[in-house]
């Protein structure tokens, strides 16, 4: 890959995050916590780019000030860590006041230190342009080494934070809540690894400190570590964003119910009420249609439910240690299970018609997507099925006559 892309792609995802963020911005402008997410991408958007080789030396030559860069880069950074740190405090929410205060203190600190960035660079004196290594080049420069450690400072309290709180919060997160918990886990290798580029970044500014040269870890080793890191930083707010969308989850439980629509489909078809889809039809219609063929399946086969399936798979569930709702929704799995079985060996005239079960059972009111995921997981749901028709013999083919005279 061209090393012109690579600082574009946490842009593009911070970009394509604030694109998801920004409608939602204008019909909720009170809510804190959508400006500064959006507030957050917009800053954290240029920095990879900006940061890049090439840029730097375009914008200093526009600007006509030499390494001026330096501190719009480092700026932006502080300003991007302190956002950061508010936005996972306003994410995880708490006391009003406290997260309240808790923010106050964030922007207080991280805007004072983006204020003494530019002001140490304004008074101190850097002549030579430095494209990668200014950091070591004037480590020992003064006020350009103390801009040099107060961003440095700065960035390390912002990445420690963030990677501290998201994976506090991973830990105690919902299982369930997937796009969120991905998207924790990414941010918190993001930190793990912007940490890394940090103290890759230290080691070669102190080595300058005691005379020492480690300027290549600055140079070689530092920069593949930030571009990663920001990279795994945009997608992990991308996720949440996208995952928790209408149309992601529409899709996911489109795909979850594929087990059960698979074993109903048939059934449902006899009912002469399916309607075929497009292939440009939106998931959300898919879903639809995808949750109508269950449900005409189910009515189809609601004769052939047999009580003594679910009461054995009630109490083989109960008997593993699960719950009394989950067992319930396996025994519900089981019967349909078998209904399926049983009513498709009558359909080939191999085994007995609804008339054999006088008061069949009725189906709970479980989840479908409960329903589809013990259906494709659960042994005791195969076991129901596969003993459903297991005394019935297959139907004989019927004998072929043979040549004439023999």
């Amino acid at each position: 890959m061209s090393g012109r892309l690579l600082p574009l792609l946490p842009a593009s995802l911070m970009v394509l995050a604030l694109l998801i963020k920004l409608p939602k911005l204008r019909g909720d402008r009170d809510r804190p916590l959508n400006r500064t997410a959006c507030a957050l991408l917009a800053v954290g958007a240029p920095i990879n780019f900006l940061a890049s080789p090439s840029t730097i030396a375009a914008v200093n030559r526009h600007t006509g000030v030499v390494n001026f860069s330096a501190p719009l880069v480092f700026g932006l950074c502080t300003v991007f860590s302190g956002l950061c740190v508010v936005l996972v405090l306003q994410w995880r929410g708490g006391p009003p006041a406290a997260v309240r205060r808790a923010t106050r203190l964030t922007t207080a600190l991280f805007g004072a230190a983006t204020a003494a960035i530019v002001v140490l660079f304004v008074v101190g004196d850097a002549p030579v342009e430095r494209l990668q290594d200014l950091d070591t080049y004037y480590a020992t420069t003064p006020w350009i080494r103390e801009m040099i450690v107060c961003f440095l400072l700065a960035h390390t309290l912002g990445t420690s934070a963030l990677t501290w709180l998201c994976g506090k919060w991973l830990t105690c997160a919902d299982r369930a809540m997937r796009p969120l918990r991905t998207g924790l886990a990414l941010i918190v290798v993001a930190g793990l690894m912007d940490l890394a580029y940090l103290a890759a970044k230290w080691a070669s500014v102190v080595a300058r400190w005691t005379g020492h040269d480690l300027v290549y870890l600055s140079t070689d080793v530092a920069p593949p570590l930030a571009g990663a890191a920001g990279l795994l930083l945009g997608a992990g707010f991308v996720v949440p964003l996208v995952g928790g969308s209408a149309t992601w989850l529409a899709l996911s439980q489109y795909r979850r119910l594929r087990p059960l629509w698979k074993a109903l489909r048939g059934f449902a078809a006899t009912q002469g009420r399916t309607v075929p889809l497009a292939w440009w039809s939106p998931v959300g219609i898919r879903l639809i249609h995808r949750e109508s063929v269950i449900d005409d399946g189910i009515l189809a086969l609601a004769g052939w439910f047999d009580p003594r399936v679910h009461g054995a798979a009630y109490e083989a569930a109960l008997g593993r240690g699960m719950s009394e709702a989950h067992a319930a929704t396996v025994a519900d799995a089981a019967v349909l299970a078998a209904a399926s079985r049983l009513k498709a060996a009558a359909a080939r005239g191999s085994g007995p018609g609804p008339a054999a079960i006088p008061q069949p059972y009725r189906l709970g009111r479980r989840p479908l997507t409960a329903l589809a995921h013990a259906l494709r997981t659960s042994d005791i749901v195969a076991a129901a099925r596969e003993a459903a028709t297991a005394g019935i013999p297959d139907p004989q083919p019927a004998p072929q006559p043979g040549p004439v005279g023999a």
